[in-house]
This record gives C-alpha cells, sequence and structure tokens, in this order.
C-alpha cells in the first residue's frame, strides 16, 4: 500500500512543480529508469532511495508516505480493509519549527495522543 501511496505521491508533486521524470532523476541521483519504474508501481525503493527523492522534492518522507489524495475506497482495497491512519478530524503533520515552538508542538501531540489513547479505550 505504501508503494502506491509513495509513487502516486510523486506523480502528484512532479505535476505539481512542473518537474519531469528525467529532471527527478537527476535532482535525486536516482537512474531514470528506478524512476519510471517506481512511478509505475513495478519496483520496490528502498529507505535511502525514499529519502533521496523527498529532499529532491523539497518534502518530508513521511508526507510521501502518509498522505494521499486517493479516496478512502481505494486505500481501503489496496488495505484489504485494515485501513490505519489518525482519527477523523487530526491530521498528521511534519514541521520545521524553532526549539521553543518545536517543544510546545511536541506537548500538543502528547496531549492529543493521550486523549486519542484514552477514546479508543472507552470503545473497547
Amino acid at each position: 500500500m505504501y508503494n502506491q501511496i509513495f509513487f502516486t505521491n510523486i506523480l502528484r508533486i512532479l505535476d505539481e512543480k512542473g518537474i519531469t521524470k528525467e529532471q527527478l532523476s537527476k535532482m535525486s541521483g536516482v537512474s531514470m529508469g528506478f524512476i519510471c519504474d517506481l512511478t509505475n508501481g513495478k519496483s520496490n525503493p528502498s529507505l535511502r532511495i525514499m529519502e533521496q527523492i523527498a529532499n529532491a522534492l523539497d518534502t518530508s518522507l513521511p508526507a510521501l508516505l502518509e498522505e494521499t489524495d486517493m479516496d478512502r475506497q481505494s486505500l481501503e482495497a489496496l488495505t484489504e480493509g485494515q485501513l490505519r491512519g489518525v482519527a477523523e478530524g487530526y491530521e498528521r503533520v511534519s514541521l520545521i519549527l524553532p526549539t521553543h515552538q518545536a517543544f510546545i508542538a511536541k506537548q500538543w501531540a502528547k496531549e492529543t495522543k493521550e486523549h486519542l489513547k484514552k477514546n479508543e479505550q472507552k470503545k473497547l
């Protein structure tokens, strides 16, 4: 599933930024053949390759793996009904912040995780 999300996100970002696969290959240091196989869903990239591509696209790796514009039905089909993620109304983000703001954001994340865990336990 993550491979499909990964390559659909690459294609979306290439389109948004007006970058060709050839340019991505040069920017990332990943061969053109591998980029083509990857964006056609025919290859399994290593973590190192995924990081090179994320850096070339100036985006975070988690954003390429977790966020998608695929509809829920397609995602559930890919995961055989085992779709996991953050609860509805929440969003996972990756940020670069000054140290003091990062501390505050980490506190918010900790509080939110505790809140979601309590809600999950109530459901059981």
